[in-house]
């Protein structure tokens, strides 16, 4: 994989990241783990699609299919996480 198409994938990742805050809001500190998250999760749905031979969306050396439902599961789940209530201990 080239320089290049590693930049557009990571604006591609960031973009999904920064959309899915505008989207949901939040504090600053939920968009960087919207972001971190976008990312892996976009590198997730590239390193599985590849695995498993699937190609939907082909970009040049980009399968945009696995990789945007990686991020979009990543993202889910850190949102899910994030919202969890607080654990206490009512003795």
């Amino acid at each position: 994989m080239t320089i290049p198409s590693l930049l557009f994938a990571l604006l591609i990742a960031l973009g999904l990241g920064a959309l899915y805050h505008f989207i949901r809001g939040g504090e600053a500190l939920h968009l960087v783990a919207y972001l971190l998250m976008s990312v892996l999760g976009f590198a997730a749905g590239h390193f599985i699609g590849w695995w498993r031979g699937w190609t939907l969306f082909q970009f040049g050396p980009l399968n945009l299919g696995p990789e945007i439902v990686g991020a979009l599961v990543f993202l889910a789940l850190s949102d899910w996480l994030i919202h969890l209530p607080p654990r206490t201990t009512d003795s």
